[in-house]
């Protein structure tokens, strides 16, 4: 370290210095919920085990703390307190998008309509000027007009900037998504004693109607449908004084724990069939149940009289038998009260599978909800309030007024759950069981966490009591239905007995009313009864007996009667429970004594040491018993003289059940064994010990043991988990207690080890313990963290025998003699030496990497010997072991447990890896623990553990790596496993860079990496693997100093200067350029220095070059796990100061070559959101370029492979294109929020250092970077920060799509009508998403179950804050990026190519919605460059110019007044420079104009007052500036303003016409066609039409915009150079629209293309002629007018191939390939459109008046859709009342309309082709393309009906020309001609036959035939009913010759239809048999019938023929007119003679 100065010095120790040491031992006290802890009763000698047990549970928890773990804990800080209040300390951004009030955006409708003449002369300049000067200008900023140099004006930008920021970037990103933060090891739930779902229930009112004696309840919890008592009895009485007075005799005391009225009862598995019962007894008295309990039926306490009298004489009755038999109590009455409703059961279910309860079903294995719930657990405790369902209910009060009578018969609890089943089905008992009327008040609660002065089941006082409270609340035990896995942690020692039947039938007529007696005895004394017994309510606490219920006059009565007994610690054989028979009588007789003695019997307690629980039945005897009799039990009690007499000679009549609920007694036999004989081997014992029934000698001990340890696993789950703390430590304790048995060194450890592995894995396979997210067994892992410590210090157990002297191991090594350990582990040794792909595994410290020495300072240290010897050294001492007379030397835990793994083989060892997390903790534990034991604290770390002792650490590690790339191979599960155990490895790894010498633990994660890949192929695999690996090792608290981050300096230039303009860029010695672009780069050297950091960056690499399966999952673990480190520092208050930030940077700088390197697969949000941000005006043509990752043109100028192109003289363009998986865009996100951490963060001079050396080409890259970070942190507003309904869209999405897919499918108006509402191909926004979806699905379902979606407002606020600041910040670093470049290029002189980049950026930057802090300082910084570069800006950026124009004026019209000023400011600046640079500055006229034109085309909540204000704003600037007043500037500008607000006031008229399109694209048509002499803003505002079109679904009209505006650009095109692969102006267009020749207007002499300014837009320009032409069609083809796409193409592909543009030809073929498959497949099914003739009439109209317009509207539109659009909106512009739409089409007549009111004539037209002109129209398109004629019929009768009979129906047909051609630049044309055509009734009737015989034709000759459609038309021919039909029209117009024989020749044309008419039916009818059904073949004969019949009717008129049209050809004189008709007649008449 010596190299380091002070400063790093200082930095190094103030982040927790290197050596010193970290460990803390940590003793906590563990949490008590009583006062005082539970402890067995005093002055009692105890067992070793009972004081063992009562030891664990009552000593201090252990804890390894780390002192500044957490320091780096990201996910912990950040969620917690830290992250909290965060919001407040933010200052709130404001954002234009959340200003503009709905207010600004609507507009007024207009009361009056205008129209818009196709010329109208522009508004005058005076007007608009005076306008202009009456407003009041805005605030000026002071120091524009200053002189300042630029330097100068710079610094003052950066201080602004830098002030007022926010330090910590990363507190304001979203957390990373916690799926991949594998460094979160949660902390294990501290164990604590089990409480279920609790309730608190309140017992408020009990009484009868009448109240005559005391009552008493008792209640408890029944599950019915598990047939179980599921909690011991709470007794209770609600008594009031005057009754509770008549027992005063009977209770001695009372103890105030016995008046408790409410109850907490715990249920750990709710479920619906859970019952409260409460059971009521009374004092006992003569006469059965039934006799007693009729009082309470027939009596009511408020009635008066009689009643009254029987009131008084029943309770004096009740008192004086209170008096005599108070002790005794009978049956009475019980009632139920089902729990369903309040374990609300949906909740249930979810809770139960998701964590079975307490158990936690359900391995974690699969990560989906593991994290969150590992969380939730983490977080709970299992008595909050919130984590189970009991909580859900709110507190009920119940009131009962039915009690159910008890029945003497049937007390058992067997008929309980009889009664609550029937009770359950149909909640009424009544039919069968009689009910007494009461009141029983019941408020059940949900229990608080802490119930104050409350009372546990040993009646222990809970935290928090307060004494002075009069009733306690009791805790009441629960007997859950299932096993409840928690281990121990309270003393508890409970007892419960219940007496069930007794069977006397058969015995003495005097035992009729029985009660037992029940005592728990400590010897055979009366007085021996121990007063252990809890006592009932209102009477004493503890009491030495307990008598039964009695039934009256019942020989076998059942008992429910509970007792509970608090057992004493220790138990003896005399303890025993004796059961004394009475009878009592219930009359008083005289000198009688109430009790008679029946009969005894016993139960000892104990057999064979053993606590005696089950089910009992024992003979009674009827004498006093014998002495001793307690030790044997009744039923194998010897025989005695005197013999005993028994009952029914000792047969069992006595059946009783005994239940222990006790943490001291096992009530295991595997583990009841191993505890004794572990207790024999610690206590001098003597032997032979009795072990159940067997006797254990000394000599057998060794053996037994064995056994017992192997058995262990043998025992049930359940007893093994509850006793788990316990054999755990003593298994722990045998592995490393030297233990000498009979003279003989006994070994336990293997046995000991191998018990551990079994139950380990036993635990973590049983499916009903829960595992946190890593896959660890929650027991296991609490136990670790809290109960495990080192073994006691070695006690020397030596068991005398064999008279030998005591001896001593002598070291660890002999633990198991070592030669076993040579036969067990020689193949596992052979199979290491194998696997271990580095030779010098073995030889551990030989490979230090030189860093690590140099830092560290660590002497390699000589290991050549190998393992071997050493166990040969322990074989060969052997024999001297019992002659050695060493001191003894202690085995140490840690080196027996590393040497057990290491030795363990088959099944155990695979345990040991599958399981190592729980080894690798209990070892990190122990070594710390010794460490601290020993005080090696102080010792250098490399002399803290024995050589041996790390062999074994390489060798596990090793050993488990190859374990780790086996696994990894196999199939999913196993893989799975890998990965656990990989996580295991590396937690494993991080700790010991705590405990041991970091060189070692540096040289085993080195030789990890190596293995790794030497044994797996799967690049993604192994990335992902040691990803994870690293990601742990990174999250180390010292992981900063761990990669000695404060080395970075020594490579910096020592003292950079302040200032780089000033410093010439050769004064830098080349030596430190190389070194400062060194900094930048992953090199080796930087690897060895900062090793992890460079392991970690080395994968990230990897990892985004890699192009395999499944990468793009690896990429987001590994950029995430960058991401989370970087938040890591930014949350770390040790790492806040800014020098220690720089630092920090310096360490990360390789990243931002990475990232660079990365560039052309970054996710290009610019794309995603298709540049429809508010406010946003991207070019069209952008949109269509970048449908890629990355736009091509950037891609190939960022080719990604890294060659310096500074060195190698390569082209740009020959550079290959590395094609590599794109991230995806959170990928992107996070890679980028990097990037800019580190630029906010580093050195800024080593930035601008950095920069200045960087090709150009990298600087571009850099640019590039920047373009797409300001794109991706755009601010997206309130709405959008919630995740979850992002997804919920994108699903809804989805599932419109697939019905959108079906219906598209089917054919017809519908699918029509679908397609319609399509969106265009070109703004899928959902592009990003779907991507962003695919890899996250394993995230959706718990996400959205977690992320609540219906977000508080203020939750939704703060989000919005934060978001708003990080957007700010982002974007601000981008900023200083931009002045770093400018800087540092500006000082290097090579700034012309840069400037083009970073305007880029700004400009981009200022199209999102940015926050007014943010537009402040951009406007400066462009303002600088303005003034900087103000020349160059204007000659050679004249695009980029352009667009900045564009956004500065979109900000002009911003409602923020701080925005408005600072664009004013800009905007002034601009012209200002552009008029000093070239003194002329028309170009930027131009442009602004221009931009102007297309911000109030597109921009719909663009507001022209704020623009006006601002245009008032510049024009003071100009008038105040006074430098340039000598000028024609301030007149220039003026003009150019006042042109300005022209433009502003057609909008004004453009926001009239808001609601009416077509007036609005009119108006829109005069303003293009207003600038036809200036071709720039001609073409912005077609754009602007188009636009409009795309919005409203026109896409053909937008596509012909686009076509004219290339057309324009053509025009221009071919007079400034001659190419022959041009377009030849517009001419070249007219195949695609005739309309097109318009554009040529533009000719020489309106514009020369070279004047400045003029034609300077991109679009001038071959590619923008591409561009316009490529994006018309895509407009096309989305409007379905795929042959046009072609004619367009036709244009397009000669330039392209002119260019040699092969990608682009790839991809216009390919469209055009879609276009003609479209057209095979769609063909006639598509539709182009509806017309209607629409004429105003009124003066109201203006203008309009009597003008005709036609209308197209999309296709399918019907007639009333179009009338009521427009009726709707001119009926708001001149009220309802005084619109009319007239209904006919008829001409219409002025002179009958009311001059008040507006007439709209709305007709259908179609288009209307000459019959020469249907030779060239064949298709379906051709027929609805470039029409503008139409026709429209209006039928009439010469009397003025417009229909009357057949012979007087006359037609007029009329056709209208438009001015254009449809489809046209706007959807309404005007008319400019229309003819009429009348047609008389016969020729009406030939155009209807014509029609129906074309529809008959068509339907026959159908393919595929349409059978529906055929027999519709048919009917409609020959159907006998049709009205008016073929028959009808025959009979009127062919019954007879007509006498006119002008009407000869329409006669036979009709004749001549009919012909072919019936010709064409009979076709029909033949078709049709051939397709019917067989059930339609009845429908097919009345069809014929109907043909023949009509055929029959018509003949005679078909045939006759008129005969003067048949006379012989006359010849004539040869004239060409003559002869065409003659020789036509003579064709018409043969015809018709063939015919007939």
């Amino acid at each position: 370290m010596t190299q380091l100065n002070n400063l790093d010095l200082d930095l190094a120790q103030e982040l927790g210095d290197f050596p010193e040491d970290d460990l803390d031992v940590v003793f906590t006290p563990k949490e008590c919920r009583t006062l005082q802890p539970s402890v067995p009763e005093d002055g009692v000698e105890l067992d070793s085990h009972v004081k063992d047990c009562v030891q664990t549970y009552i000593r201090e928890w252990l804890i390894v703390n780390r002192k500044n773990q957490g320091n780096s804990d990201t996910c912990s800080l950040k969620n917690k307190g830290s992250r909290k209040d965060f919001h407040k300390t933010l200052q709130k951004q404001t954002f234009e998008s959340e200003t503009l009030d709905s207010g600004d955006a609507t507009f007024q409708v207009p009361q009056h309509a205008h129209a818009v003449p196709e010329e109208a002369s522009r508004a005058t300049l005076a007007c608009s000027d005076l306008e202009l000067r009456s407003l009041q200008p805005d605030p000026r900023l002071e120091q524009l007009l200053r002189h300042l140099s630029t330097e100068e004006f710079e610094r003052l930008n950066e201080e602004a900037r830098r002030t007022n920021r926010h330090p910590e970037l990363l507190a304001l990103y979203p957390a990373v998504d916690e799926e991949d933060a594998v460094e979160i090891r949660p902390v294990p739930d501290c164990p604590k004693e089990h409480l279920g779902n609790r309730i608190l229930v309140k017992l408020q009112t009990l009484k009868f109607d009448i109240e005559i004696e005391p009552l008493f309840a008792c209640m408890a919890l029944y599950d019915i449908k598990e047939r179980r008592k599921i909690s011991e009895n709470f007794h209770c009485d609600l008594n009031p004084d005057s009754l509770r007075g008549f027992l005063r005799s009977h209770t001695p005391s009372i103890d105030l724990s016995t008046q408790a009225r409410s109850a907490v009862f715990s249920v750990t598995y709710p479920s619906s069939d859970i019952y409260l019962v409460i059971k009521i007894e009374k004092v006992l008295q003569q006469g059965e149940i039934g006799d007693c309990a009729e009082p309470y039926m027939v009596l009511k306490e408020s009635e008066a009289g009689k009643t009254k009298e029987k009131i008084e004489k029943l309770k004096a009755q009740a008192e004086s038998f209170c008096q005599r038999l108070g002790k005794y109590r009978m049956p009475f009455a019980w009632i139920p009260i089902s729990l369903s409703n309040f374990f609300n059961l949906s909740t249930l279910e979810r809770e139960v599978q998701e964590g079975e309860g307490l158990n936690g079903k359900g391995s974690s294995s699969d990560k989906k909800a593991t994290l969150l719930q590992a969380r939730r657990l983490s977080e709970r405790s299992f008595n909050s309030e919130d984590n189970y369902p009991a909580s859900n209910f709110k507190t009920i009060s119940l009131t009962l007024g039915t009690f159910f009578k008890q029945e003497g018969d049937r007390l058992s609890d067997e008929d309980l759950f009889k009664f609550l089943a029937d009770f359950k089905r149909s909640s009424s008992l009544q039919r069968r069981i009689k009910t007494l009327p009461g009141t029983l008040k019941v408020e059940i609660s949900p229990a608080p966490e802490n119930v104050g002065y409350c009372l546990t089941p040993e009646l222990l006082p809970l935290k928090p009591f307060s004494e002075n409270r009069n009733r306690p609340h009791k805790e009441i035990l629960e007997f859950p239905v299932r096993e409840v896995y928690v281990p121990h942690t309270i003393y508890r020692n409970l007892l419960y007995v219940y007496p069930q039947r007794l069977n006397f039938a058969n015995r003495l007529a005097s035992a009729r009313n029985i009660t037992i007696k029940i005592q728990f005895m400590c010897g055979e004394d009366p007085s021996c009864a121990m007063p252990v017994i809890f006592g009932k309510s209102s009477g004493p606490e503890f009491v030495q007996e307990i008598y039964t219920a009695i039934t009256y006059h019942n020989k076998s009565p059942d008992f429910y009667e509970e007792v509970k007994i608090k057992l004493p610690a220790k138990l003896t054989e005399k303890h025993h429970l004796l059961f004394t028979f009475y009878h009592i009588s219930c009359q008083p007789k005289q000198g009688a004594s109430v009790e008679t003695l029946l009969g005894y019997s016993w139960l000892p307690i104990l057999l064979n040491d053993r606590l005696q629980t089950g089910h009992y039945s024992l003979p009674v005897a009827l004498d006093k018993l014998p002495l001793h009799y307690s030790i044997h039990s009744p039923e194998k009690i010897p025989s005695q003289t005197p013999s005993i007499k028994w009952v029914e000679g000792h047969k069992g009549v006595f059946i009783v059940e005994v239940q222990a609920v006790s943490s001291v007694h096992t009530q295991d036999n595997h583990l009841e064994k191993f505890f004794t004989l572990c207790h024999s081997l610690e206590s001098q014992v003597t032997f032979p010990i009795r072990l159940m029934d067997q006797k254990i000698t000394e000599a057998s001990l060794e053996h037994e043991l064995k056994l017992s340890i192997i058995c262990l696993n043998s025992s049930r789950l359940e007893p093994l988990v509850l006793f788990l703390h316990l054999v755990l430590d003593k298994l722990f304790q045998l592995a490393v207690q030297p233990m000498v048995i009979a003279g003989q060194t006994a070994n336990f450890s293997q046995f000991a080890f191998e018990s551990v592995v079994a139950i380990v894995n036993n635990l973590h396979n049983s499916k009903e313990l829960s595992k946190d997210q890593h896959g660890r067994n929650c027991l296991l892992a609490s136990y670790v963290y809290y109960v495990f410590r080192l073994p006691d210090p070695q006690r020397e157990v030596v068991k005398p025998g064999g008279g030998s002297s005591a001896i001593s191991t002598e070291s660890r090594y002999y633990t198991f003699g070592r030669t076993s350990a040579v036969s067990v582990g020689s193949k596992l040794l052979q199979s290491r030496v194998i696997s271990c792909s580095n030779p010098d595994i073995t030889v551990t410290q030989a490979a230090t990497d030189e860093e690590v020495k140099n830092i560290v300072a660590s002497k390699p240290m000589d290991h050549s010997s190998s393992r071997m010897s050493y166990f040969v050294e322990g074989t060969s001492d052997m024999s001297g072991l019992c002659a050695s007379t060493r001191p003894p030397n202690k085995k140490h835990f840690h080196e027996e447990l590393a040497l057990q793994m290491v030795v363990s083989t088959g099944m155990v060892r695979e345990s040991v890896f599958k399981y190592a997390w729980f080894f690798f903790e209990l070892l990190i534990k122990s070594m710390a623990q010794y460490v601290h034991n020993t005080e090696k604290e102080d010792n250098p770390r490399r002399s803290r553990f024995s050589d041996r002792f790390k062999d074994d650490i390489t060798t596990i590690v090793s050993v488990i790596t190859s374990e780790i790339a086996a696994l990894v191979v196999k199939p999913p599960k196993e893989s799975e496993q890998a990965e656990k155990i990989n996580i295991s490895l590396a937690f494993f790894l991080y700790d010991l860079l705590s405990l041991m010498d970091r060189g070692f633990v540096f040289n085993l994660i080195k030789h990890y990496c190596n293995q790794l890949s030497n044994k797996l192929n799967s690049l993604s695999t192994l990335i992902s693997m040691r990803l994870e690996f690293l990601r742990i090792l990174c999250s180390h608290e010292h992981y900063l100093n761990l990669n000695l981050f404060f080395m970075t300096s020594a490579s910096a230039p020592a003292s950079p200067s302040l200032s780089l303009s000033s410093q010439n860029s050769s004064s830098c010695s080349s030596f430190q350029d190389q070194k400062i672009t060194g900094m930048f780069d992953l090199s080796a050297e930087y690897r060895q220095q900062h090793f992890l950091t460079g392991l970690l960056f080395t994968e990230l690499a990897a990892a985004l070059d890699a192009d395999s399966e499944g990468i793009s999952k690896v990429q987001r673990k590994a950029v995430s796990a960058i991401l989370s480190l970087l938040s890591s520092h930014d949350l770390d208050p040790r790492c806040s100061k800014k020098e220690v930030k720089i630092k920090i940077a310096a360490l990360y700088l390789p990243l931002v070559g990475i990232i660079l390197d990365s560039l052309p697969q970054l996710h290009d949000f610019t794309i995603s959101d298709i540049r429809s941000g508010k406010g946003r005006t991207g070019n069209p043509e952008e949109e269509q370029e970048s449908a890629g990752a990355i736009n091509q043109n950037v891609a190939l100028a960022i080719a990604g492979n890294q060659v310096n192109i500074r060195n190698s003289g390569i082209s740009l363009a020959s550079l290959p294109y590395r094609q590599s998986a794109t991230l995806g865009p959170d990928t992107t996100r996070n890679l980028l929020i990097c990037f800019l951490w580190i630029m906010k963060n580093a050195d800024q001079n080593l930035i601008q250092k950095w920069i200045a050396d960087l090709p150009s080409m990298q600087l571009n890259r850099i640019l590039d970077l920047l373009f797409i970070c300001v794109s991706c942190f755009e601010y997206k507003g309130k709405q959008s920060s919630d995740k979850v309904s992002t997804q919920a869209l994108q699903k809804s999405r989805d599932v419109k799509a697939r019905l959108e897919e079906a219906l598209l499918r089917g054919e017809g108006a519908r699918g029509e009508m679908m397609k319609r509402c399509r969106i265009p191909a070109g703004n899928d926004r959902s592009a990003g998403l779907n991507e962003n979806l695919r890899w996250r699905k394993e995230q959706t379902q718990w996400r959205q179950a977690n992320e609540r979606p219906d977000k508080t407002k203020a939750e939704l606020d703060q989000e919005a804050l934060i978001s708003g600041n990080l957007a700010t910040e982002a974007n601000l670093i981008i900023l200083d990026m931009q002045e770093n470049i400018i800087q540092a290029s500006f000082a290097a002189e090579c700034r012309d190519n840069l400037l083009g980049g970073v305007l880029k950026v700004l400009v981009n930057s200022l199209g999102y919605d940015q926050s007014t802090t943010y537009l402040t300082h951009c406007f400066a910084t462009l303002r600088a460059l303005i003034a900087k570069f103000g020349d160059l800006l204007f000659e050679e950026e004249v695009e980029q110019c352009a667009d900045l124009c564009q956004r500065v004026l979109h900000h002009c019209s911003s409602s923020i007044d701080i925005t408005r000023t600072q664009a004013c400011a800009t905007l002034y600046l601009l012209m200002r420079y552009s008029f000093s640079s070239t003194s002329n500055f028309s170009r930027v006229k131009m442009q602004v104009t221009m931009s102007l034109a297309s911000l109030v085309g597109k921009s719909p909540e663009f507001n022209e007052e704020f623009l006006r204000r601002s245009l008032r704003t510049i024009l003071a600037y100009a008038e105040e500036d006074t430098d340039m007043q000598a000028t024609p500037f301030p007149i220039q500008v003026e003009e150019l303003l006042c042109n300005l607000n022209s433009i502003l006031s057609d909008t004004v008229k453009m926001r009239e016409f808001q609601e009416d399109p077509e007036m609005l694209m009119d108006l829109m048509y005069r303003i293009a066609k207003g600038y036809q002499t200036s071709p720039d803003l001609r073409l912005t505002w077609l754009q602007n039409m188009a636009e409009k079109h795309t919005k409203r679904k026109s896409y053909t009209e937008a596509a012909m915009c686009l076509v004219h505006a290339a057309a324009l650009v053509a025009e221009y095109l071919s007079m400034l150079e001659d190419r022959n692969y041009l377009p030849v102006g517009s001419v070249s267009f007219q195949n695609i629209s005739s309309n097109v020749l318009e554009e040529s207007a533009v000719s020489d002499d309106v514009l020369s293309p070279d004047e400045d300014g003029i034609c300077s837009g991109r679009y001038f320009s071959e590619s923008g002629l591409v561009g316009l032409l490529e994006q018309a069609a895509e407009l096309f083809s989305t409007g379905g007018l795929y042959e046009t796409v072609n004619e367009v193409y036709k244009i397009v592909i000669p330039i392209l191939e002119a260019h040699r543009d092969f990608r682009k030809l790839i991809l216009t073929h390919s469209k055009l390939q879609k276009a003609f498959d479209s057209i095979i497949n769609k063909g006639q099914k598509r539709m182009f459109g509806t017309y209607f003739r629409v004429g105003f009439y009124g003066s109201k109209f203006g203008d309009l008046d009597e003008q005709e317009f036609v209308y197209k509207e999309p296709a399918i539109t019907k007639l009333p859709e179009i009338s009521h659009r427009l009726e709707g909106f001119y009926g708001q512009c001149f009220g309802e009342d005084a619109v009319e739409v007239i209904k006919d089409s008829a001409p219409v007549d002025r002179r009958k309309l009311d001059p008040n009111k507006a007439y709209i004539q709305i007709t259908f037209v179609e288009p209307y082709f000459d019959e020469y002109e249907m030779k060239d129209r064949v298709t379906y398109f051709e027929k609805n393309f470039n029409i503008c004629r139409f026709m429209y019929t209006t039928p009439f009768t010469m009397d003025g009906r417009p229909r009357g009979e057949l012979s007087e129906q006359y037609k007029r047909n009329t056709i209208l020309t438009t001015m254009h051609a449809f489809p046209y630049i706007k959807t309404r044309i005007s008319v400019i001609q229309r003819e009429e055509f009348i047609l008389t009734p016969i020729e009406v009737a030939i155009e209807d036959m014509r029609k129906k015989t074309q529809e008959l034709t068509a339907a026959t000759n159908q393919e595929p035939p349409d059978a529906k459609m055929l027999q519709m038309v048919l009917q409609g021919s020959v159907g006998a009913t049709v009205n008016q039909g073929p028959l009808e029209v025959a009979q009127v117009f062919l019954a007879e010759i007509p006498a006119d024989p002008k009407l000869y020749r329409h006669h036979n044309k009709l004749r001549l239809c009919f012909k072919e008419f019936i010709m064409r039916c009979g076709e029909a009818v033949e078709k049709n048999k051939h397709l019917i059904t067989a059930d339609q073949r009845e429908y097919h004969q009345e069809l014929k019938r109907n043909y023949t019949k009509l055929k029959e009717n018509l003949r005679p008129m078909i045939e006759r023929k008129i005969p003067e049209l048949y006379k012989p050809v006359v010849k004539v004189h040869s004239t060409r007119e003559s002869f065409r008709n003659h020789s036509f007649r003579k064709y018409d008449a043969q015809t018709s003679s063939q015919s007939t």
